[in-house]
């Protein structure tokens, strides 16, 4: 009995990751319509009898202000360029620091691995997933999808998913002509997007604004994520 649940384990084990593997890899090339955490904002919506409508248009990384792209990595990985995958002094900062409260150090990767093919939570089950499929999008995808798939699937307003939707929204055009500043301010609501406003700012969303834009100039502009 043990040997045959040991073998249907290998065997679901392996069609684990034959299959993870191909889905990675199609998402490469396909853009990436919907996410499990768009799904679950969705019927967290419905249950509690709140606006369902998802905001969410696609948009090329070519058709977006490199404003933009520039900020989120100012604000949320500034060694995303360089890491592959992990920021471990970040992570070892955040394990060491002394703190009321526990600040995050995922990387763009790890945030696209947890949008793209997880669910939002914490347990070990999960968190193991996401290292996984970290590895496997560093390995497969270069840095440029990796940024293009965050900027088109993170929750940038309430239901609001990708710069586009949330230019759109909030500043009437497309993401590609995007300001430094309107780029900062998108990227200054990320941490929690539901309860900070890009379009009504509260007194934390404009200073964090001003310091995204001064980390934009810091780190040279847009020739920083020029070679991605």
């Amino acid at each position: 009995m043990l040997q045959r649940l040991f073998f249907i384990g290998l065997r679901l084990l392996i069609y684990f990751l034959v299959l993870s593997f191909v889905w990675v890899v199609i998402l490469k090339f396909v853009p990436v319509w919907v996410t499990p955490y768009m799904i679950s904002r969705k019927m967290e919506a419905i249950t509690n009898d709140e606006d369902s409508e998802l905001h969410h248009d696609w948009e090329p990384y070519e058709n977006i202000s490199k404003e933009v792209a520039l900020a989120v990595v100012a604000s949320e990985d500034q060694n995303f360029p360089h890491h592959w995958g992990f920021d471990f002094g970040e992570i070892y900062d955040a394990m060491t620091e002394k703190r009321k409260r526990a600040r995050g150090a995922s990387t763009i990767s790890q945030q696209v691995a947890k949008n793209v093919f997880l669910w939002h939570g914490r347990s070990y089950i999960r968190k193991g997933l996401e290292v996984y499929f970290t590895i496997l999008i560093e390995l497969i995808w270069d840095k440029e999808r990796i940024l293009e798939v965050y900027l088109n699937v993170a929750e940038m307003g309430k239901m609001t998913f990708g710069v586009e939707a949330a230019s759109l929204r909030y500043y009437k055009k497309s993401a590609k002509n995007l300001t430094r500043y309107e780029a900062a301010r998108i990227a200054a609501v990320l941490p929690n997007p539901i309860r900070f406003s890009i379009k009504n700012p509260s007194a934390y969303v404009n200073k964090r604004t001003g310091q995204i834009v001064r980390q934009m100039r810091y780190l040279g502009g847009q020739k920083y994520i020029a070679d991605l």
